[in-house]
């Protein structure tokens, strides 16, 4: 259970980039699930209905709070690898934030939360083609950004 709420935490904070806020937002997707969950017509998909809601939460805080958020380096480091926190991957980090949020959702959750593609489209309530188109791009924008910094 604690790999799920850090793996929920993780997502959040890709979005936010602030340890509350990400708390916040993973509590009330938490919420939102367990007065909906009547609504979960097949128990197999808790997971990837769970996080449309957490995608959908984080997306709606953005929208709701536009503004620049701290990287809280010390907070992030206890949920993901030492290498990721390597000043090069920041750069990454820079990237992703820049790409729009259908684009940043398809790399964080195929990428850092190591889902396949049929999930991500459940997730994000498209075909897994639309994935894939989308996954092929984001890609290409990350590498045309990444270069131009280089």
């Amino acid at each position: 259970m604690l790999d799920d709420r850090q793996a929920h935490y993780r997502l959040a904070y890709s979005y936010v980039r602030n340890e509350q806020n990400a708390l916040d937002i993973v509590q009330e997707a938490t919420f939102k699930a367990l007065r909906s969950i009547d609504r979960l017509e097949e128990p197999a998909y808790l997971k990837t209905w769970f996080y449309r809601i957490l995608v959908n939460t984080a997306l709606d805080f953005l929208r709701k709070h536009r503004r620049v958020s701290v990287v809280e380096e010390e907070a992030l480091s206890s949920f993901l690898p030492s290498d990721v926190l390597d000043v090069p991957d920041w750069d990454l980090w820079e990237a992703i934030d820049r790409l729009s949020p259908t684009y940043r959702t398809i790399i964080v959750l195929r990428f850092f939360e190591d889902m396949k593609l049929d999930d991500i489209a459940s997730v994000t309530d498209t075909n897994v083609n639309t994935v894939k188109t989308r996954l092929y791009a984001a890609l290409r924008k990350l590498r045309v950004d990444i270069e131009e910094e280089l």
